[in-house]
């Protein structure tokens, strides 16, 4: 850890990693202790998170001190948990899903134009321009991060938005906390109303059901099998990610990983019948649950919450509206169209949660539900293939076409 300029403490990699595990617990705490984050499934890693981004915005406000956390370690969290997504999806399940990935699809791509629609309009009546609008909707929200500062200099250089970075990432940032606060409440109303429950026996994907926690089989040899496997896809992985940009393709590491983890999974057990392979097991369930959490974490407690305060007024007012206009959407498009059924209530906390944050958001939404409700492991494999394979494509077309107005 160091200090530079007087003012902005930089944590290293450990250390970051350390304050990660130790915000993760806390959430775990004070979520266990508070009835209504139970109640409405607000996932523990967004508890813990949004209480460390608290404190930083204290030491800021009465020390002006930033704190800036080193996240290498968390963007391999990542990758470690989308391998474990990819080891868990049998080919079995993806058949199973066709019919419901292909209509989840539709519905994902064609809310993509109602986003940019809704913030592009709701610039226009503020009397902003149309990039303001744009990184207020799909290229943020849907987009993320990551889509929000590729796309900021095309904005600032067309159209003049000086702060266009500032504006992409404050609503990327309130983006992911409403996404994350969102999902949990939006599948409680929907079991409610409707008395769903979960139509399908086994394990979690992700996690454990919390009135099994005590009676788990995890032995220190599975453990260390399953981490075996997820480190040599997550190898092979970057390998087919070298060829793939060799052949002029740019896909998130992330993708590649799960592709060769999916890969792996349906043909390794076949050839070698005797070998113990992970999928499926809590071993695997508890890496990918603690991986997830962790990244959630760590993504959080990193949020300099008085950069997003500095951008009131209409990037609130644009927030609002796209907020409403996914709640209403959710609630009245997606969950019907998906089957009104148990399955199409973790979907709609998914979508709540990578239509406005991101794809680890939606998976951590929906962890939150399952572990109180029961499995829906089809939902845990359509969630990332779309969110993975498909939305920044379609994006980056949406994008440029609002842009051209």
């Amino acid at each position: 850890m160091e200090i530079v300029d007087g003012k902005i403490l930089q944590i290293d990699d450990f250390v970051t990693l350390t304050l990660g595990i130790i915000v993760l617990f806390v959430g775990i705490k004070v979520t266990d202790r508070i009835e209504f984050l139970k109640k409405y499934n607000i996932p523990e890693p967004v508890t813990g998170g949004i209480v460390a981004s608290l404190l930083g915005l204290l030491a800021y406000r009465a020390f002006d001190l930033e704190i800036e956390f080193s996240l290498y370690v968390r963007d391999i969290l990542l990758i470690y948990f989308f391998t474990t997504i990819g080891i868990n999806a049998r080919f079995a399940q993806l058949l199973a899903g066709g019919k419901p990935l292909l209509i989840f699809l539709m519905l994902t791509l064609g809310y993509l134009a109602v986003q940019d629609i809704v913030g592009y309009t709701a610039a226009a009546a503020m009397g902003q321009p149309s990039g303001v609008g744009v990184l207020v909707g799909s290229a943020s929200l849907a987009g993320g991060h990551g889509t929000a500062i590729a796309w900021a200099p095309t904005i600032l250089d067309e159209q003049g938005v000086d702060n266009a970075l500032e504006i992409g990432v404050a609503a990327a940032t309130i983006g992911l906390v409403i996404a994350s606060l969102l999902g949990g409440p939006i599948a409680n109303l929907l079991l409610s109303r409707y008395k769903l429950k979960s139509e399908t026996d086994g394990d979690l994907l992700v996690g454990i059901e919390r009135d099994k926690q005590g009676a788990t089989s995890i032995t220190h040899l599975n453990l260390m099998g399953a981490i075996l496997v997820i480190h040599v896809a997550m190898i092979l992985g970057y390998i087919l990610n070298i060829v793939i940009a060799e052949l002029g393709l740019r896909l998130p590491l992330f993708v590649s990983c799960m592709m060769v983890a999916i890969l792996m999974t349906n043909t390794i057990p076949m050839l070698f019948k005797n070998m113990a392979w992970p999928t499926g097991s809590k071993g695997l369930a508890l890496i990918s649950d603690f991986s997830l959490g962790l990244f959630i974490a760590m993504s959080l407690m990193g949020m300099q919450l008085w950069e997003v305060a500095g951008l009131a007024g209409p990037l609130f007012g644009i927030l609002a509206a796209q907020v409403m206009v996914a709640v209403l959407f959710i609630l009245f498009v997606v969950f019907p169209l998906m089957g009104r059924n148990y399955f199409a209530a973790v979907l709609s906390a998914g979508f709540a949660g990578f239509c406005l944050g991101a794809t680890p958001t939606a998976i951590a939404n929906m962890s939150a539900v399952t572990k109180s409700h029961g499995p829906a492991p089809t939902a845990f494999i359509i969630v990332p293939l779309v969110g993975a394979f498909f939305v920044d494509v379609a994006n980056a077309f949406l994008i440029q076409f609002f842009l051209s107005l």
